[in-house]
């Protein structure tokens, strides 16, 4: 198997622009390119989706476990030509100080990719052999196989940058010098870059970071690099597995359960692991738009609202009535409904203007409103209890998941139940999870590859409503 991961000494140094790059070039040779991403971020892999036509896979070591980031991985590259993984933040920043648990220096452990550090190299020379000494030897596990300098000034920068490498770290490769090129960068917003769907590359911005890989890079040496057959791969999950495993289905197994997942440029944060499990799980998948269509799918079973940037949305959102009748009315019906923080958003009574927010009226399932905050009002992992039996579990069940959004809800009303305790790094952070009928929500993105069962209850619901 060939593929390696693509890291940085910190976030910033260009990981996304020499991926996608990267991707881009090798997809245009007509290689077959397995993208993956470190860590929860939503955001990236669209884009990888993008430039390669194929969906990207969210590998973490946290939410998942060991054993499931290792199957996944295999199961995902069989047949592909390479894997190529964009780690996240710095190589070794993790969930603490010590150990690489959350870090994308667990994944490259996992999988047995090679390193390939990307290095901003603006104002430094020789400094930039030692900090890429310092990485290659800081752990054993991880093979730093070789090294692309970003924002490299002239020529004469890149000649030295490259003797530098070769006459300090000779084991470490040097893979190619990118020039200094601010036209390159992708928009921002938040914490991470803007959506593949607000902000869709073009045609043209493709093949020019296609351009800048064939005319930069040793793309031939990095297709080259291998992944060990076996690579070291502790087994178990972080935390004690609930309940009994669930028989993978053949998809539609069973009955036919149809789910309507919601996916447009308003909902798109879903982890592809996600959808896989569900089908796996024996559900069919239909995909609906609250932005463009008139009413949701027929003859559904369930519902999944996932995450997304629905406040951009919110006037579209606002005047689709019959969408939100109809989804109003498969709820009434007691039929299942999972939603996440955008799809959370979006079942509330609506959002309130603010300064550059313009109102709009949602759903209306849970009775509060939503205000956008100037500053961030949550970001990290958090594990999940389960205190009550819902659609996605049982009393008791642990999952884990990712928390990160602008917004805030009002005082949740007592007939909306409360299902969930919340903790981060064991520290109890309060109840959460909202219930109403069958409609469970929150602010979290639940990982279902966290807990075996939760993909095989969510269908069962599903199954039982039918």
């Amino acid at each position: 198997m060939k593929g390696f991961l693509i890291a940085a000494p910190q976030s910033g140094s260009g990981k996304t622009m020499v991926s996608l790059a990267i991707m881009a070039a090798l997809a245009r040779r007509g290689v077959t390119v397995a993208p993956f991403k470190c860590g929860p971020d939503f955001i990236d892999p669209g884009y990888h989706r993008a430039v390669t036509g194929q969906p990207s896979i969210n590998l973490d070591g946290w939410m998942c476990g060991e054993e499931f980031v290792r199957r996944t991985f295999l199961s995902r590259l069989a047949g592909q030509s390479i894997a190529v993984i964009e780690g996240a933040m710095g190589l070794f920043d993790g969930l603490g100080a010590s150990g690489s648990e959350g870090s994308s220096a667990q994944i490259s452990a996992l999988t047995g990719a090679p390193v390939v550090l990307v290095v901003n190299a603006r104002g430094m020379a020789a400094s930039a052999a030692a900090l890429v000494n310092g990485f290659a030897g800081f752990d054993p596990q991880i093979r730093v196989a070789g090294v692309i300098f970003n924002n490299v000034g002239s020529e004469q920068h890149s000649r030295l940058l490259r003797e530098v490498l070769a006459t300090h770290c000779p084991e470490v490769l040097c893979f190619g010098c990118i020039p200094r090129d601010e036209s390159l960068e992708i928009p921002s917003r938040h914490l991470g870059l803007v959506t593949a769907e607000d902000n869709p590359l073009s045609v043209e911005f493709i093949a020019r970071l296609a351009d800048i890989a064939e005319c930069c890079l040793d793309l031939d040496g990095l297709s080259q690099l291998q992944i060990p057959p076996y690579p070291l791969c502790p087994r178990g999950y972080p935390f004690e597995k609930v309940g009994k495993h669930v028989t993978p289905l053949n998809k539609g197994g069973q009955g036919g359960i149809c789910i309507a997942v919601a996916r447009d440029a308003a909902f798109c944060f879903m982890y592809e692991d996600n959808l896989r499990l569900l089908r796996e799980a024996g559900a069919e998948l239909i995909f609906f738009s609250p932005l463009n269509d008139t009413e949701l799918p027929t003859d559904i079973h369930g519902m999944y609202l996932p995450g997304g940037y629905p406040e951009l949305y919110a006037a579209a959102l606002h005047n689709n009535v019959s969408m939100k009748e109809s989804i109003r009315a498969a709820i009434a019906t007691d039929m299942p409904a999972y939603a996440e923080c955008g799809g959370f958003v979006y079942l509330t009574e609506g959002i309130d203007r603010s300064a550059n927010q313009p109102s709009g009226d949602f759903v209306g399932i849970f009775p509060v409103r939503c205000r956008m905050l100037p500053r961030r009002k949550a970001l990290g992992y958090r594990q999940v209890t389960l205190t009550e039996d819902v659609i996605i579990g049982g009393k008791g069940a642990v999952v884990r998941g990712h928390e990160f959004h602008y917004s805030e809800i009002g005082a949740m009303p007592e007939e909306s139940e409360c299902c969930y305790e919340v903790s981060r790094r064991g520290i109890v952070l309060g109840p959460e999870g909202f219930r109403i009928r069958n409609c469970l929500a929150s602010y979290i993105h639940l990982h279902f590859g966290s807990n075996p069962d939760i993909a095989g209850t969510f269908v069962d619901s599903c199954r039982r409503h039918r």
